[in-house]
């Protein structure tokens, strides 16, 4: 059987479509299961159980033997929230445990990390190990997924095989739950199916003009398939970057959500809030080259396929993957 934590939640559940894909079916969904409309994102997936997220250190102690591989993708994920103690319970401190529960009954790990463990960027987007202990990130989010990557990489005690992933800029179905946390394509179609147009915020930094900001944005579909990837490789453990190691501007996304919507493009640059205009990114890009090392050949989707695709089969219709 294979563990899903954050099973109801975007990436988890995208994951377990791909792995339903498979025919993996013994899927052990863990979650608080609480939200109804993050369930939406389980309903037709093939799911053996669904354990709550408080009970499944208990539930593991019990069938550890019968499980094959563990995706640790539950997280608190709002850049918003400030309350240290939030994200020191449920990111931290939960998923050292699964690594340890991991550890003791030699079970292969892989868990989320993320691209706001970078920060500003100061010391680039290199996923060097040596680099981590003095990533600086900016939020208490990207400052929790860092000071875990620091814990995992002191440890003597590991899984047989683990990977940390830095996750950068994801978008695609299954974010519907996800409020002002999902992603800009999401807003994107949003603002341009019922305005017919979109804003942006105006460039603060004399090398950017407006809407030359730039990301790192990832289809949640190729981000499944490097799990399946590790998954079956279970070789060369360590933390990867996962983004689609190409930097496109916040027009190339306006332009493209426009024209998946069939509509002349309508874009109106605004001010970005003087409270956070200080620690706004206007750059990131994943060095991917050490996932294509080990051996990782497929493609990612360029931004205009990725952005195609997720509009026409998944926003417009309003299904879920």
């Amino acid at each position: 059987m294979i563990i899903v934590t954050g099973a109801a939640g975007f990436i988890g559940s995208c994951l377990i479509s791909r792995l339903n894909t498979d025919q993996f079916n013994y899927i052990i969904a863990v979650d608080d299961f609480s939200d109804e409309a993050k369930n939406r994102n389980l309903e037709g997936k093939k799911i053996k159980e669904r354990v709550h997220r408080d009970d499944f250190f208990n539930w593991l102690d019990a069938n550890h033997e019968e499980v094959e591989f563990v995706f640790h993708m539950g997280a608190r994920t709002d850049t918003t929230e400030f309350d240290w103690a939030v994200f020191e319970r449920l990111n931290l401190c939960y998923s050292k445990k699964v690594w340890q529960k991991c550890h003791a009954y030699q079970i292969p790990l892989i868990y989320a990390s993320s691209a706001a463990t970078y920060g500003m960027g100061e010391l680039g987007y290199d996923d060097s190990e040596a680099v981590i202990p003095n990533l600086k990130p900016l939020n208490p989010y990207g400052y929790s997924k860092n000071e875990f990557d620091k814990w995992t990489l002191e440890q003597t005690e590991k899984p047989f095989f683990w990977a940390g992933l830095k996750f950068f800029n994801v978008y695609g179905p299954n974010e519907y739950h996800k409020g002002r946390m999902a992603s800009v394509i999401f807003h994107a179609f949003h603002q341009i199916r019922d305005t017919s147009a979109m804003r942006l915020f105006r460039s603060h930094h004399p090398d950017f003009p407006d809407g030359g900001q730039m990301r790192d944005f990832v289809y949640v579909k190729d981000l499944v398939e490097v799990c399946m990837f590790l998954m079956h490789s279970r070789r060369h453990s360590g933390i990867y970057n996962l983004g689609s190691g190409k930097a496109r501007t916040f027009m190339d996304l306006a332009l493209s959500t426009f024209r998946s919507l069939g509509k002349e493009p309508h874009i109106e640059f605004i001010d970005t809030p003087a409270d956070i205009r200080d620690k706004y990114q206007y750059y990131t890009q994943a060095n991917m080259g050490k996932l294509r090392s080990i051996g990782y050949e497929k493609p990612f989707h360029s931004l205009e396929d990725g952005i195609t695709d997720y509009v026409t089969n998944y926003l417009l219709p309003g299904t879920h993957y």
